[in-house]
């Protein structure tokens, strides 16, 4: 049996309808009349299809009081209300069809567009929400909240305000007809109905809230698993993965199955108390018929009314369920949107305007938590035009220094200044605009060659695709190819090689055009010759541009301008590679022990 309800249910209204008035401003938009006039439409239809249901008992009560007179007219009445009950009923069908022919565009835009403002968000929302949270999980936040608006405005607005209309509607005409008697008798019963239908519906709520929780579980493992499908068969973990996913979806099962037997208990109360009713209603109308006060054809419509009182209500602890889910999801939707913004423009921000690309970091305090800072007071300067590399031990905040360029972050103390401005006080999106990259890893789009390194900048035309690639070295290896330009590069690029891919990602760049070039560790992952050749490509590209290079290996930046050398988050070392050498510090020994472990390697392969 279900639990008894617990005080949290007033809350938990309270929360719904606050999630109802939200959504509100989607369902009416203030700037779209045309969709205001088609809810008003749809309304129109849904009161004429009430009243002709309405009217449709007394048709079917006529046709029967007319069968029982033995003449040759009355069968002739009986024929005309038999007709009119078919047309009515045709008329009821073609009313509902209408409204929802009507409606149809306005439900699909408001959750278009709240679909697309949670989607907005997210893409607003700091690197340190997306690292912290499952892609798998957003997701399906965002298609269970989408799938379910749409059916639960149809219950709301074509289900249960309908049916309150005729209940109101149902009883005016059973007082008039038959006495208060019949319309306590129904008021009552259908009170027990919604409460009886309430309280279980709310039990099965949590099941299938729980139910959700394993379902988001097992698609985050099945989706976390598919994305590192190498990894698994690198450490032959397929057996693992199916046992660690099969755990998931065994305790889904489990609770589905908790869910979907609570619905037998709901169905058979709600026949219980149905059935009392239609029993006692029909009871009282044949003891009226035997006192001479009714006629048969009251019985008729007395059952007409109540089967077509309960036929919705019949579906309450479903549409109940759906709109209290409905409700629940939407109000995922709407967290996302209010999961606070980390990064924001500053109030006024004007864009960032480069003439000399010049980057300084003064005094810059950073930690992804408070109590683990990484960066402690660092400060540098890279020339306008320079190659400037930054290279230290694992930890030394090396890739934090480009997540705190792009402003995926801000620090906790210090600025960063590009040509003397600081980038807290400029748009993120002209900052990111004057900045290109070259990751380590370069994760492309599950689209074709020609779609990625377009992606470069909004609007690049073929000319300038074909020059980038050409510029990047990749161009040959294109033109190979059977579908050239359209060939697809697969999830995350995993038809690519190594090189291939980053070359794409140096074409997306050029395509860009930025006056900055950030480098980041953009060979580590590749093979001693693909690097070379990726190496000199970049040094091509880099010309004439401010280029900031961080790497492991010291090879790859011997010929920088200036290299930096960090140690626990501090500027310990700095200059060319021959005066770092000279120096004999960090860097001097970091060179000698990756000099020995490439030795080792040749001596090895030999």
């Amino acid at each position: 049996m279900p639990p008894e309800t617990k005080p949290q249910d007033e809350t938990a209204d309270a929360e719904s309808w606050a999630t109802l008035r939200r959504f509100l401003p989607y369902l009416w938009p203030k700037d779209n009349p045309r969709l205001k006039r088609r809810i008003i439409g749809a309304m129109v239809f849904v009161l004429a299809a009430k009243a002709t249901t309405l009217a449709l008992p007394f048709a079917y009560k006529r046709a029967v009081d007319s069968m029982t007179t033995p003449a040759n007219e009355a069968a002739m009445v009986a024929l005309a209300f038999v007709i009119a009950y078919a047309a009515g009923r045709f008329a009821g069908v073609a009313f509902d069809n209408l409204r929802n022919i009507t409606f149809e565009r306005v439900g699909q835009d408001a959750t278009r567009q709240l679909a697309e403002d949670v989607f907005a968000r997210l893409h607003q929302l700091s690197l340190r929400f997306h690292l912290s949270r499952r892609t798998g999980e957003i997701t399906k936040t965002i298609e269970r909240g989408t799938k379910s608006i749409d059916v639960m405005l149809y219950f709301l607005l074509f289900n249960i305000a309908p049916t309150a209309i005729e209940l109101l509607a149902v009883g005016v005409i059973f007082y008039i007809n038959f006495g208060w008697e019949l319309v306590a008798a129904t008021g009552v019963t259908v009170a027990a109905y919604i409460v009886v239908t309430r309280k279980i519906t709310e039990w099965r709520n949590e099941l299938r809230r729980r139910m959700n929780e394993l379902d988001g579980t097992a698609l985050s493992r099945s989706v976390d698993s598919l994305l590192n499908y190498e990894t698994v068969k690198y450490f032959s973990a397929e057996e693992r993965e199916r046992a660690r996913y099969g755990e998931a979806t065994h305790a889904w099962a489990e609770a589905a199955i908790r869910s979907e037997n609570s619905l037998g208990l709901l169905n058979i109360s709600q026949a219980m108390i149905m059935n009392l009713l239609m029993g006692g209603a029909m009871a009282f109308t044949v003891w009226g018929w035997s006192k001479g006060q009714l006629t048969t054809g009251d019985l008729v419509l007395v059952n007409t009314y109540l089967i077509q009182l309960f036929r919705p209500l019949d579906m309450l602890g479903m549409v109940y369920r759906t709109v209290r889910q409905g409700i629940i999801d939407m109000a995922a939707m709407f967290d996302l949107i209010d999961t606070d913004v980390e990064v924001r423009d500053a109030p006024s921000a004007p864009a960032l305007v480069v003439k000399r690309p010049t980057i300084s970091f003064e005094d810059v305090v950073f930690g992804y938590e408070q109590d683990r800072t990484i960066l402690k007071g660092l400060s540098f300067e890279v020339p306008a035009g320079n190659h400037v590399a930054i290279v230290g031990p694992s930890g030394a905040g090396k890739s934090t220094i480009a997540r705190l360029l792009f402003r995926f972050y801000d620090p906790q103390s210090g600025r960063i200044l590009i040509d003397g401005q600081d980038i807290a006080q400029v748009t993120q999106k002209s900052l990111r605009a004057q900045i290109g990259i070259v990751p380590q890893d370069s994760v492309l789009f599950n689209e074709s060659i020609g779609y990625n390194i377009a992606y470069g900048r909004e609007g690049a035309t073929e000319e300038e695709v074909n020059a980038a690639a050409q510029a990047s070295a990749i161009l040959p290896f294109i033109e190979r190819l059977p579908q050239g330009f359209d060939t697809e590069v697969g999830e995350r690029g995993l038809k690519l090689s190594g090189g291939e891919k980053q070359r794409v990602a140096i074409a997306r760049t050029l395509v860009k055009n930025p006056p900055i070039l950030l480098l980041d560790e953009a060979t580590s992952a590749l093979d001693s010759r693909t690097e070379q050749d990726i190496l000199r490509t970049l040094h091509r590209v880099s010309e004439d541009r401010t280029t900031l290079a961080i790497a492991h290996r010291l090879s790859t930046i011997a010929d920088a301008d200036r290299i930096l050398v960090l140690d626990q988050g501090r500027l310990a070392e700095s200059g060319t590679h021959a005066q770092l050498l000279r120096q004999g510090g960090l860097y001097a020994e970091m060179w000698a022990r990756q000099q020995a472990e490439s030795e080792a390697e040749s001596e090895a392969a030999e």
